[in-house]
């Protein structure tokens, strides 16, 4: 057998081994978590910032995680309806209206677990069947 063979069959065997260790639960995160990185980037970035820094006194930022785990079930509704109203987030209130987004339950949990799990908070996957029993409570 060729070295580069070797290699090759031991590298194989490693990422077999690193996968088969991993929870279901933990997947499940890395997947929703991933995908909602591409949501974000397609419809969220370009008002709340590539590092959910807001926009000064217009847009919200979304490193509030005090803020997010208080409204998770509400979180839902502001995406899929948009935002009215003033809200306050680290102290701070914002007025302007959030567009509603036509995104999938499964769209929502992703992009809010990613959301939930980058610009310094942590909170856990927020899966699709939590999503869609919020949404059906939205007013």
């Amino acid at each position: 057998m060729s070295w580069k063979l070797a290699s090759c069959l031991i590298a194989v065997v490693a990422i077999l081994f690193i996968t088969a260790c991993q929870s279901d639960e933990n997947l499940e995160f890395k997947r929703y978590y991933s995908s909602g990185a591409l949501v974000y980037q397609q419809h969220c970035q370009n008002c709340h910032g590539a590092g959910g820094e807001g926009l000064s006194a217009l847009i919200p930022p979304l490193s509030d995680s005090i803020y997010l785990r208080k409204n998770l079930t509400a979180l839902p509704c502001y995406i899929k309806n948009g935002l009215k109203g003033s809200i306050t987030i680290k102290g701070k209130t914002f007025e302007d209206v959030m567009p509603a987004n036509d995104l999938s339950p499964v769209e929502i949990a992703q992009v809010l677990t990613y959301i939930g799990n980058s610009f310094d908070n942590k909170l856990s996957t927020i899966d699709e069947q939590s999503v869609q029993k919020n949404l059906a409570s939205c007013h």
